[in-house]
């Protein structure tokens, strides 16, 4: 699954205008977005009534509240057109907020297991409707295997591993290394899990990637740590001399506290760690969002801007019985609107930036950007307009590699060293 998955079509970045054609077709233009059609047929705005009915439960009018989410519930549905999907889903999280089971629900969310070949398949899924991940990670890897070209030990600490799907495609490159492979090094690092063995995902990864190394010849070590990334010590990092030492996080560090909830930032604290290590090169990929507001309502009408244009993006791109898509949709998106919106204080998890703001946070931890290859910008710029939809957005600003839908930047890349 990972060969026929992950590697076999990293490599090729052909451009044509054929199959851009071909996938234009795919994306017809369809009139969405603010309108939906509602049973009995009235145009309704969906979109004001979620900010009026957010507005209601942050001044306590339950009465309005409640009358303002019969009225959305009458509209919206999991299984209608992009807006009608938004709009079941904010409903669901404003619905908990009203009730004050934000965090069990999320926590619920959570705690469900998938297995790493379900994970496996939402995630080719996922590519095949969009390019957001994949173009991360050739990003990512691509800067990784030009600095590391003579290197004999490659040492990657992954902040956030998880299933480790970034990394076969750059096992399989290196085990094609002419005079033969480097020795591979990963420290994985994962938060806890619940229950007893709360490193338990994040050691399955390590010998699933083991595995992986094996089949290609590529010699590996592994270190699993599953703990508060802020509380991780630059010790127990296992950084060797004269190893090529790169960390990588790709969006990941949303999910850090900050200022306004620790005195002492975890964020900072992670950044300091980082520049501690001092790597030969720190991938950063970041969600681009301005919805980490202390104050709802403004937090609220940001995350409704961002996720419409998720919600719109995947009705763009897949069908509406799609069953993956319906996972994304409730597990995924689902999930991270319900802890923005009916969660607060620490249990509020989802608190992205903008590229902008990491930069200052980057730059204050003592990192410099490297700049972006232009070569490899124009192969994905082309990838991306050869095999997807043409409202997909790649751009570049300040050395950062920003990727959007209809001109909404959503997510950002760059790379960095020590300054």
């Amino acid at each position: 699954m990972f060969d026929k998955l992950l590697v076999c079509n990293e490599n090729e970045v052909k451009c044509s205008k054929q199959n851009g054609l071909a996938n234009g077709s795919n994306g017809k233009k369809k009139s969405r977005a603010k309108k939906s059609q509602g049973n009995n047929n009235e145009a309704v705005d969906l979109r004001t009534l979620l900010i009026l009915c957010a507005q209601s439960i942050s001044s306590d009018d339950r009465r309005t509240a409640n009358e303002l989410l019969k009225q959305i519930r009458q509209h919206s549905s999991p299984f209608g057109d992009g807006s009608q999907r938004l709009a079941h889903c904010f409903a669901n999280a404003l619905e908990a907020r009203l009730a004050g089971t934000g965090t069990q629900i999320y926590t619920a969310l959570s705690a469900e297991k998938t297995s790493a070949a379900d994970m496996l398949k939402a995630y080719q899924a996922y590519i095949s409707a969009c390019p957001f991940k994949k173009v991360a990670i050739i990003f990512a890897n691509h800067s990784l295997m030009h600095a590391t070209s003579s290197a004999d030990v490659i040492h990657i600490v992954d902040l956030g591993i998880l299933y480790g799907f970034q990394w076969p495609a750059l096992i399989y490159r290196l085990s094609k290394r002419p005079g033969g492979p480097p020795k591979l090094r990963i420290t994985g690092i994962e938060l806890p899990q619940g229950g007893f063995r709360p490193a338990e995902r994040v050691q399955e990864t390590g010998r699933r990637l083991a595995k992986y190394c094996e089949r290609h010849n590529v010699p590996f070590e592994y270190i699993a740590i599953a703990k508060k990334w802020e509380n991780i010590r630059i010790d127990e990092l296992k950084i060797n001399k004269g190893e090529f030492v790169a960390v990588n996080c790709l969006f990941r560090c949303k999910n850090l506290l900050d200022e306004t909830v620790v005195v002492s930032s975890p964020r900072d604290a992670v950044l300091r760690l980082v520049r501690q290590a001092n790597p030969n090169m720190f991938m950063h990929a970041i969600v681009n969002g301005s919805y980490n507001a202390p104050f709802f309502v403004t937090r609220f009408r940001e995350a409704l801007f961002h996720f419409t244009a998720l919600f719109d993006m995947l009705d763009a791109n897949m069908g509406r019985e799609d069953q993956m898509r319906m996972k994304f949709e409730k597990e995924f998106y689902g999930r991270e609107v319900m802890n923005v919106i009916a969660c607060e204080g620490s249990e509020r998890v989802e608190r992205p930036e903008t590229y902008k703001q990491w930069q200052v946070r980057n730059r204050k931890a003592g990192m410099k950007q490297l700049p972006l290859d232009p070569l490899l910008m124009k192969k994905l710029k082309c990838k991306v307009r050869g095999k997807y939809h043409e409202d997909f957005v790649v751009d570049e600003d300040g050395e950062w590699l920003l990727q959007g839908w209809k001109g909404r930047i959503v997510y950002a890349s760059s790379a960095w060293v020590p300054a």
